[in-house]
């Protein structure tokens, strides 16, 4: 069998162009230069610290970030998949000969940025694009968080509550392997009578979009109660709030009531005062707003975002914040496709 020719490989990429490549969709609607400024910002600080400059351009490392948490790939997969196939060369501006980043300098890439706290920024960077395009956060917003869990650890139970005091295990200071594969920012907690370990996503997104426009990550064990004013956006057109009534409360209301938010949180009742049928009329209605964020926690399981492996908050927060990028990114693409 002969070598494929260039005239081939462009021919073959015409034919997935027909087919409707979606990275083709993607890279033509996100400004990638954007995002230069602040990830050469982290570099730069870097160099400054002898860690040297890597040898392939900032904004392809970022944009194979974005390949990885796409398709939810691992380090080496990702550097596999983007020998093996063309359409992820092409989104990257790579050709065939060129050559390509391997697993460690992904993992590097990725991690200093996670270290830099800097994947929030890009976040709020493109958050600031989606408002020069004029996607701006209308209709109110909804507030919901999910969990991402990480890798079981095998600890015992005095391991584990030296952990959720703060404390580090005595043992493991004097072994830095076994420390270096230990996460001690991971909580337990249960729901519904399901047992999950990891963290949280809590997200706000725009009732007219369904695009993220803020977002946090705790520990799983903190009640969605405890991350709402942290990730209010003030920036909606419309005054009103939804959430599910894991949000209920006085405080929430009183916050509501100061900022002029109109309050669309579900009622909460009890065995001594359970809701009326008004009231359960009123969550009813409520929740066909509010289901619109299950849509978007359904989007990022696709991109396997409901499993992360990672070890500790700031890899965690890096990696769930792409998830959340990447997210608005693909709904941003597809509301170009509908203009």
């Amino acid at each position: 069998m002969g070598q494929i020719g260039l005239f081939d490989y462009e021919n073959r990429l015409s034919e997935l162009s027909e087919m409707g490549d979606p990275l083709e969709i993607i890279d033509r609607v996100i400004p990638w230069k954007r995002f230069r400024p602040v990830i050469d910002k982290v570099f730069r600080a870097e160099r400054k610290s002898n860690a040297g400059r890597p040898p392939y351009d900032y904004v392809l490392m970022f944009k194979i970030l974005v390949l990885q948490t796409e398709y939810g790939l691992s380090d080496e997969q990702t550097q596999f998949q983007i020998i093996d196939r063309m359409t992820f060369k092409r989104f990257l501006g790579l050709k065939p000969e060129q050559a390509i980043p391997d697993q460690k300098t992904i993992w590097l890439f990725r991690d200093t940025l996670a270290k830099a706290g800097a994947i929030k920024k890009l976040f709020d960077l493109f958050q600031k694009h989606l408002e020069d395009a004029g996607y701006r956060a209308k209709k109110g917003q909804i507030i919901d968080a999910s969990y991402v869990e990480v890798p079981r650890q095998r600890n015992t139970p005095d391991e584990n509550e030296q952990i959720k005091n703060g404390e580090t295990p005595e043992e493991w200071k004097d072994k830095p392997s076994k420390l270096s594969q230990k996460d001690v920012d991971a909580r337990w907690t249960k729901k519904n009578d399901e047992t999950f370990y990891g963290y949280k996503n809590h997200v706000d997104i725009d009732v007219k979009n369904k695009l993220i426009r803020n977002y946090d990550v705790t520990s799983a064990e903190v009640h969605d109660s405890q991350v709402f004013e942290e990730i209010l956006d003030p920036m909606n057109t419309n005054p009103a709030v939804y959430a599910d009534s894991a949000y209920s409360s006085e405080e929430h209301d009183t916050l509501l009531d100061k900022f002029l938010h109109k309050n669309r949180i579900h009622k909460k009742g009890t065995k001594s005062a359970p809701l009326t049928e008004f009231q359960q009329e009123q969550n009813k209605k409520k929740s066909s707003v509010r289901v619109r964020v299950e849509h978007v926690f359904a989007q990022i399981e696709q991109m396997h975002g409901g499993v992360i492996r990672c070890i500790g908050r700031l890899r965690a927060a890096a990696k769930i914040g792409l998830l959340n990028l990447v997210y608005d990114m693909r709904r941003f693409a597809y509301l170009k496709s509908l203009a």
